[in-house]
């Protein structure tokens, strides 16, 4: 492979599957010869990692892009490339747009980059969105953490949900082995990293793609199973995952997360609505009964688990009424933690046609209240903290106090206390907890 002494620049959007995405590529670059420079207008590699999810975020990609795309008139060895989502969808028509991109690759092609830039420079445009088994990826990725790394375990969606964009644009479900998802994770823990999140865009259907059945007539490979084999690895000593889909959520997969003590007491469960009708026009496939009785599930073996979910309001056709069940789903439930948005019609979706879309100022107005409520018994969660002492990864220094440290508790809960960070980085920490907050906590180190 060609080595180019360059540097580089990566700008990610979205989700945690395009951090982790964008760890993988980092990694390739540096592979190939380039260095990380801070400043993009400095970079000799521009490369966007993009989001389709949200409207705002596809705009804002092009707007990067039209910058750089000028700067490349004045340099033209500026190489530009446009990863993920957004890549995915556009294709050609992004070069159309801005022909001064270089490279257009969908997320199934993030492992193929080095490859792909070899035939950039040798002088050929290229778009790279068609669909591939996705190969075992034996890169290294360059974490941008060197306490907490992201191992993907599973790609791709075949979930139909209507309002959403990610089965078009990053593919049919690919699950990793077993034995690749240990190796990954045992590398790390030789490594000295303390926590793997486990990442899927549907991460409980983990194994559904892998052959072999069990005796009773489920997969043989699930995500539970998997928890079991990986939760024992040497150095790693919190294991989370993200995220879940309601459709699959089982009383097992509950069991091992209670009896497993490297699995972290955090679940992020998108419920999207609280509206059994509104549920079943995105195709959700489940019912509002159902999702309490899963968090009702959690909460009887483990009583003080963080809670977070997804949530969108303003889908078309939405009611008063039917948004006041969203609204009375977040009073019942009382989640530590809840990413809301409004509904934002994306292309290739079935929603996105539909006659019923709600005006801009009434999915303002239902977002605006979601969150005031949201923050509200976020901060009634909180109180639970108080006078407790909890167990904290310490993650890095916390940026608007430079005596203290900051980092998230089993529950992923953000939390502050005084501390060198040369001393405390990657170490665990019992820190009784003195303020609580709606979404963060601060502290005092007891000494052991």
């Amino acid at each position: 492979m060609t080595s180019f002494p360059r540097r580089y620049h990566i700008t990610t959007f979205g989700c945690q599957m395009n951090k982790a995405d964008s760890e993988r590529m980092a990694g390739i670059l540096e592979d190939i010869g380039f260095q990380w420079s801070d400043n993009p207008n400095e970079a000799d590699l521009i490369l966007y990692n993009t989001c389709t999810i949200r409207d705002n975020a596809e705009q804002k990609v092009y707007s990067y892009l039209g910058r750089q795309a000028k700067r490349k008139h004045q340099q033209p060895d500026l190489t530009l490339v446009v990863a993920g989502c957004v890549a995915q969808q556009e294709g050609e028509a992004l070069l159309r747009r801005v022909p001064e991109v270089d490279l257009v690759m969908g997320p199934q092609h993030a492992n193929r980059l080095g490859d792909l830039l070899d035939q950039v420079f040798d002088g050929n445009q290229l778009v790279a969105t068609e669909p591939i088994h996705i190969v075992e990826d034996i890169t290294k990725p360059r974490r941008d953490s060197s306490i907490s790394a992201w191992v993907n375990i599973i790609y791709g969606c075949n979930e139909r949900c209507t309002y959403c964009v990610v089965p078009n644009v990053r593919g049919l479900e690919q699950s990793r082995t077993p034995e690749a998802i240990r190796a990954e994770m045992e590398e790390l823990g030789r490594q000295g990293y303390k926590e793997v999140t486990l990442l899927g865009q549907n991460i409980d259907a983990y194994g559904r793609d892998l052959p072999g059945v069990t005796e009773s007539g489920r997969h043989q490979h699930t995500l539970t199973d998997l928890l079991y084999y990986v939760s024992n690895v040497p150095g790693i000593e919190r294991l989370r995952f993200a995220t879940s889909h309601p459709r699959y959520f089982t009383e097992r997969l509950i069991r091992a997360c209670h009896e497993l003590p490297e699995v972290c007491e955090h679940f992020h469960i998108p419920f999207q609505s609280g509206d059994n009708d509104i549920l079943k026009a995105m195709a959700r496939g489940y019912t509002h009964q159902k999702y309490r009785r899963i968090i009702n599930t959690i909460r009887d073996y483990m009583p003080d688990a963080s809670i977070s979910a997804d949530a969108i309001v303003g889908f078309p056709g939405e009611t008063e009424a039917q948004f006041e069940n969203t609204l009375k789903l977040v009073e019942d439930i009382g989640f530590d933690q809840l990413n809301t948005a409004a509904y934002s019609p994306r292309p290739g979706t079935p929603a996105a046609l539909w006659e019923n879309q709600l005006p801009e100022e009434v999915k303002c107005d239902r977002l605006q209240r979601l969150n005031h409520l949201v923050a509200v018994k976020a901060a009634e969660r909180s109180q639970r903290y108080l006078g407790r002492i909890e167990e904290v990864l310490v993650e890095d220094q916390n940026p608007k106090d430079n005596t203290q440290v900051m980092g998230r508790t089993k529950g992923n809960r953000l939390t502050f206390f005084t501390g060198d960070i040369n001393h405390l980085k990657g170490e665990l920490v019992l820190v009784k907890i003195t303020e609580a907050r709606a979404f963060s906590l601060t502290g005092e180190r007891v000494e052991e």
